[in-house]
């Protein structure tokens, strides 16, 4: 079934808030510019700014209504909306706690005004919100119909979920949870079975993490990795056996052995999915083989909950950002180092980190944080052939050490940030914003305090930014260019 919904993130949703419901017990009125992701699965409006109506100003008593928006206010959203390509969606409140609707003036001035601004604002989307103080209904006026709101989720560190009406508390859930609902009810294992979260890269993280949330009860996985098992990360790989990398094969003296090895050998997308089904068999798994970095597998995360960073590239790094504040995605990037004295060989500061990324400004932007560098960025753009020649590494045959201890620290920490967040279960007044990171040489934890940088191409709402802009902007995917010599590959942006 198709849905319609929208998402916000908390400081927006703060301040539209605060507008709304100021403690006089009045109507108040505002304009939310918002853009939006389209796909099989149904539409998702992204809140991108506010416009605060002001009282008696642009919001003033209506002729048909009790309080209405100016003609001159909604010429000036509407037209902003136009210009900026974004939904125009005119707010206003009611009174009561846990439940909302439209009035029958405020339908049938839908009626009158939204065909119109279709057209105004190019195709919209146009609508109405009405808020209560727990509560949202809302109508959607697209090209193609009119939809009713199912939902608008309130992205901070918690998550919040605001309804037309307080949905129906839940049965009792599976015994195969029963345990850990004990911790977060019935009420939460039915919405982690209702949840969607993505998985970008499959290797000793990646695999962890897909195990964890299969056996939480996650209803959908969405999962890319584009390798194969080898011996040397089986010991990392969750659940990977001797047969899946065709050892017996891959390390024979005939040739045409080893070719047949390495095209026999399981996909790690493919062991995940294996695993994941194991630990739930009720699990809606969607294994993709291929990169983040191609368009069409990064669209594929557009309307996931949730998203897990378990690759390094730089490039996918900029892909995973982009997706969380394009598309309103809260995530984290996991990883661990183990940097080493080539001389010596002793081990430096061992650590696993865990960077929780909420999509609105000092969230944890990776951009602002300083965590994809440009010169990386551009030697991973780079051929085999030129990254020698510029000595991009210093002996092709070191890889970087790995362990799946320190996978496993850094990963229970993320997916507990996950499960935490996604179930509103965060200590309002005691966990902050910020990536964690461990230290095990010292047997330490410390947080560090993110910056948001003015300007900032993801995070920022300036107009060259790509914040909330949703499928109305790019993803710094690669795209496929034909010169004369080949296909090859260019990164683009917005």
């Amino acid at each position: 079934m198709k849905r319609t919904t929208f998402r916000i993130s908390a400081p927006l949703f703060d301040r539209l808030e605060r507008h709304l419901f100021p403690g006089d017990h009045d109507e108040h009125g505002a304009v939310i510019a918002a853009s939006v992701a389209e796909t099989k699965h149904g539409t998702r409006c992204l809140a991108r700014e506010v416009i605060l109506a002001r009282d008696g100003v642009d919001y003033v008593p209506g002729r048909f209504g009790y309080r209405a928006l100016t003609g001159e206010f909604v010429a000036r959203a509407s037209n902003h909306c136009a210009r900026e390509r974004l939904g125009y969606f005119a707010v206003h409140c009611h009174g009561g706690q846990d439940s909302v609707s439209f009035s029958s003036t405020d339908t049938e001035s839908h009626e009158r005004g939204y065909p119109a601004l279709l057209d105004i604002t190019n195709g919209g989307p146009v609508g109405a919100l009405v808020f209560a103080r727990n509560a949202v209904a809302g109508e959607i006026w697209t090209s193609t119909g009119v939809n009713k709101l199912d939902s608008m989720t309130v992205i901070g560190l918690n998550s919040r979920c605001l309804y037309p009406h307080l949905p129906k508390p839940r049965g009792i859930c599976d015994e195969t949870y029963h345990r850990q609902s004990l911790m977060f009810g019935a009420v939460g294992q039915h919405y982690l079975a209702q949840s969607k979260v993505g998985i970008i890269g499959l290797g000793g993280v990646g695999s962890l993490v897909n195990e964890y949330l299969a056996r939480l009860g996650v209803g959908e996985i969405v999962a890319v990795d584009f390798d194969k098992v080898e011996r040397s990360n089986r010991s990392r790989i969750v659940n990977s056996r001797c047969a899946d990398s065709c050892d017996w094969l891959r390390y024979s003296s005939f040739r045409p052995l080893r070719r047949l090895g390495d095209r026999l050998a399981k996909q790690k997308v493919r062991i995940a999915e294996r695993v994941a089904k194991e630990a739930n068999p009720n699990i809606n798994f969607q294994a993709l083989v291929g990169d983040v970095t191609e368009l069409n597998i990064a669209r594929a995360f557009r309307d996931t909950d949730f998203l897990f960073l378990c690759a390094d590239s730089m490039q996918s790094r900029l892909v995973f950002n982009a997706l969380v504040h394009q598309y309103l995605i809260p995530g984290i990037q996991i990883g661990s180092k183990v940097p080493t004295n080539k001389t010596t060989g002793n081990l430096g500061n061992v650590f696993s980190a865990a960077r929780l990324i909420l999509p609105f400004r000092g969230g944890g932007c990776l951009l602002c944080n300083e965590l994809i560098p440009a010169a990386k960025l551009q030697d991973e753009a780079l051929s085999p052939e030129e990254r020698h020649r510029q000595r991009y590494v210093e002996d092709q045959l070191v890889n970087a050490p790995s362990v799946i201890t320190l996978n496993a620290v850094g990963t229970a920490q993320a997916t507990n940030d996950f499960l935490f967040h996604f179930l509103g279960l965060f200590d309002d007044t005691h966990a902050r914003l910020g990536y964690l990171m461990h230290y095990p040489c010292e047997r330490t934890w410390r947080s560090t305090e993110c910056r948001a940088d003015t300007g900032c191409l993801h995070c920022d709402t300036s107009s060259h930014g790509v914040y909330a802009r949703g499928d109305r902007a790019s993803l710094p995917c690669k795209c496929k260019a034909q010169p004369a010599e080949g296909p090859s590959f260019t990164l683009f942006r917005l």
